[in-house]
């Protein structure tokens, strides 16, 4: 097998840490993402550095300058990048109408606005030698919109019409975009969710207060019941690296929950846009 340049984000906990650990111990050279590396995740990043085959960047997504030096000291190194695991991400829940248009900027930046940045700057290095693939990390409500989590869910809406429409354009050039679409996990992202920050709407809701205990009563059964483990998300991104290139499939669902509800509207769906896309003339495109 290839030894493969590999960036990942969001690296100092859940699936980014497992994955930067899945990957290296697969020997390939892993550039390691996460923000202040010198202070909150410092640990972390001590850590994850004495990994062999991984090195660890202090990277901002959300700074386009922070982002563009640690894609040139990739460069520099390595001289290409083969894959790129957009994993960081963060999530808001709450009734839809607290959150205010900075909320909706601040989840945008973090959960489209910076994938997309690192896509972009990525992507001439992979086209450049005609292979490379893009692993974008969505979640089952990245294809249905839940109450209480339609900020979240619009963003990674977002992300999967970005990576759907690459898909499709970057495949014929020797580039593959894949999603990952997990479903709910115990990882440390569930314990930094964020809110709407119009909290003056909230009490208008009472009608339906009582199904966000519901909903997190339903997870919690989940978490008994199924046991989902989050290194099945990083067993997932070593898969798709492990296949050929050009058999990469577009979704891969990560959910022993509810995954099969999600599988059964993503192959659905899959046949609808077949028929779009041969609609507009570009049925090649699905070869």
């Amino acid at each position: 097998m290839d030894k493969k340049v590999v960036l990942i984000t969001g690296t100092n906990s859940g699936f980014g840490w497992l994955t930067a650990n899945s990957v290296a111990a697969l020997g390939h050279k892993v550039y390691a993402t996460m923000r202040d590396i010198d202070g909150k995740n410092a640990d972390q990043a001590k850590a994850l550095a004495q990994v062999e085959h991984v090195t660890v960047l202090d990277v901002s997504l959300t700074d386009e300058n922070s982002v563009k030096n640690a894609i040139d000291t990739i460069i520099a190194a390595e001289g290409t990048i083969d894959v790129l695991v957009n994993n960081a991400g963060i999530a808001m829940f709450g009734v839809a109408e607290s959150a205010t248009p900075a909320d909706l900027q601040r989840m945008f930046d973090v959960n489209v606005i910076a994938p997309w940045r690192l896509m972009k700057l990525a992507l001439p290095f992979m086209r450049k030698q005609s292979e490379g693939l893009i692993i974008n990390v969505s979640s089952g409500w990245g294809r249905f919109a839940a109450p209480f989590s339609a900020v979240y869910s619009a963003s990674k809406f977002a992300l999967e019409g970005l990576s759907e429409g690459l898909h499709y354009e970057s495949r014929p050039l020797g580039v593959d975009v894949a999603i990952i679409q997990p479903g709910a996990f115990p990882t440390e992202m569930s314990q930094k969710v964020q809110f709407g920050s119009d909290t003056s709407v909230v009490d208008d809701y009472k009608a339906i207060a009582e199904f966000p205990d519901k909903m997190f009563g339903a997870i919690g059964q989940m978490f008994e019941t199924a046991k989902p483990n989050p290194q099945d998300v990083a067993d997932a991104v070593v898969n798709l690296i492990n296949l050929p290139k050009g058999q990469r499939p577009l979704r891969t669902v990560v959910d022993s929950s509810t995954g099969e509800i999600i599988e059964a509207a993503n192959k659905a769906v899959k046949v609808e846009y077949g028929k779009v896309l041969t609609a507009f003339g570009m049925k090649e495109l699905l070869a």
